[in-house]
């Protein structure tokens, strides 16, 4: 970690750059001996990475880590959601990266533990957390090492494990991450009351309920419609039913729970399109509750494949858009009209039918092509 990054030349060249080119940037040389042009590129990005990921970076003596890094983080809106149900004295990151997560997660706690093997990327955490004014113990040191070592017990354990693999591949099964979950989760939870796992949202719920332990809850976190994260909560000589919570942050929609057994003895009846239809955000979608939802809030399915709703009457509290419509003939359909359009279980993409229908993008309307029990129906709003 260079801290003559910080000085205050280099820190108002960096501020006047920010909306400087980067690729030509990159290409000149740096008016400063001690500080490459790659290294102030390199603190130009996290600034702008941090305007829109985890703004309360944005002080003075903060350094930013590679990109990366940068990209792996967790943003400052899931760390800060995830850190309002946690509570305890001691609690530990066992693969801490830049420490977003640890900064939020941890605040309710008395004693935080951040483990690191990346010696340059722990230095700029601790010096970044002693501007912040967040005391930590950190300590640099391979997480299978640190277990092998370890004499404590922690009221929380959290990890975010690294999702790429050698060739820098994207990786989403939990004995391909980094470390290897199911070779560690028994430890961990010798040592800990809780294990929190934060895991890519690609990955699959019926997988990770048949490879892990004690799983007593799990969070699907979406911001504003853009599932971002699975968190996987173990807890220690649990054997109860697994709650799933479906968080979608910056919407007006409150989160949707359930027992992830519940949607086995759910079933759903069907209708053709009633006057509202109802169109699920991405983390019910991911959570695959599509007869539980159609019986809990009273709705009628589509079509067994087609996962929009429809009722009569316009329901409250639903997860999701809700958009009076009526069904229509595609030849009531003109050209030019603007439409937000969608797709379900229909053979035309989007783009295509834009094309096909010669139409425009945006505005407040909606046009859906779907299908119904009955065949292929196109939905336009009210």
């Amino acid at each position: 970690m260079k801290r003559e990054i910080l000085n205050s030349e280099i820190q108002e060249y960096i501020n006047a750059n920010l909306n400087a080119d980067l690729h030509s940037l990159l290409l000149k040389k740096s008016p400063f001996p001690d500080v490459s042009m790659q290294e102030i590129v390199q603190q130009i990005k996290g600034k702008l990475v941090a305007q829109k990921k985890f703004p309360f970076l944005l002080k003075d003596g903060i350094i930013f880590p590679p990109q990366l890094n940068l990209e792996q983080s967790s943003s400052e809106k899931t760390a800060l959601y995830k850190s309002e149900i946690l509570k305890g004295n001691k609690f530990i990151d066992l693969t801490s990266g830049f420490g977003i997560d640890a900064y939020y997660l941890s605040k309710n706690f008395v004693e935080i533990t951040l483990v690191e093997q990346n010696k340059e990327l722990l230095e700029i955490v601790k010096h970044n957390w002693t501007v912040l004014g967040k005391k930590a113990a950190f300590i640099n040191i391979k997480l299978e090492d640190f277990l092998n070592e370890n004499k404590e017990n922690f009221d929380v354990i959290y990890l975010d494990p690294a999702r790429r693999d050698q060739n820098k591949n994207k990786v989403f099964l939990l004995e391909d991450l980094s470390p290897n979950i199911l070779e560690i989760q028994d430890e961990l939870l010798s040592i800990s009351k809780e294990v929190i796992i934060k895991l890519s949202p690609l990955i699959d719920l019926k997988y990770l309920i048949s490879v892990l332990k004690n799983i007593s809850k799990i969070e699907i976190i979406a911001v504003r419609n853009d599932v971002k994260e699975i968190v996987v909560f173990l807890s220690k000589n649990f054997s109860g039913d697994i709650i799933c919570n479906c968080v979608n942050l910056e919407s007006e929609e409150r989160s949707f729970s359930f027992n992830i057994n519940s949607e086995k003895n759910a079933f759903a009846e069907y209708s053709e399109p009633q006057r509202f239809i109802y169109i699920p955000n991405n983390t019910i979608l991911k959570a695959g509750i599509f007869n539980l939802i159609s019986s809990q809030f009273k709705l009628k399915k589509l079509h067994p494949n087609t996962h929009l709703y429809t009722c009569e009457v316009k329901i409250k509290d639903f997860p999701g858009r809700v958009l009076e419509m009526e069904v229509v003939d595609s030849k009531q359909i003109k050209k030019k009209e603007q439409f937000n359009l969608i797709s379900k279980n229909y053979p035309l993409k989007p783009e295509e039918i834009k094309k096909k229908y010669q139409l425009k993008d945006g505005g407040n309307r909606y046009l859906i092509f779907t299908q119904s029990k009955k065949g292929k129906i196109i939905l336009k709003s009210v």
